[in-house]
């Protein structure tokens, strides 16, 4: 499975962004899939994952009420909706993939992602 990120950029806090992860050579809809982001000089940290069929999700608490994970299974697309950013937000944002055959709904550690892709720099400035 092949993951590209897109949508990143440079805004102004309280700005919105959406980026998107297009999905190639697998079955899309049978991976679990998530955002992660890392900014610099820190970890990577977990951002948002989202089930097979999209209907579970869960988000950081960093990020929760202001950002939206959704997929679209028919186009193997997978979206992250920012709005209301901060400059704390800043990062490079990766799209990641579970296996197919991996057992449960969401995942929200580095180490159940098999597929990443390239990753995406968000900048926010005040």
């Amino acid at each position: 499975v092949q993951l590209q990120a897109s949508g990143g950029g440079s805004v102004q806090a309280g700005d919105s962004l959406r980026l998107s992860c297009a999905a190639s050579g697998g079955t899309f809809s049978t991976y679990a899939v998530g955002w992660f982001r890392q900014a610099p000089g820190k970890e990577r940290e977990f951002v948002a994952t989202i089930s097979r069929a999209g209907t579970v999700k869960y988000y950081a608490d960093s990020v929760k009420g202001r950002f939206t994970a959704s997929r679209d299974n028919a186009e193997n697309i997978l979206y992250l909706r920012m709005n209301s950013l901060k400059p704390g937000d800043t990062a490079v944002y990766y799209c990641a993939a579970t296996r197919p055959t991996v057992t449960g709904a969401t995942f929200m550690k580095m180490e159940d992602y098999y597929y990443w892709g390239q990753g995406t720099q968000v900048t926010v400035s005040s």
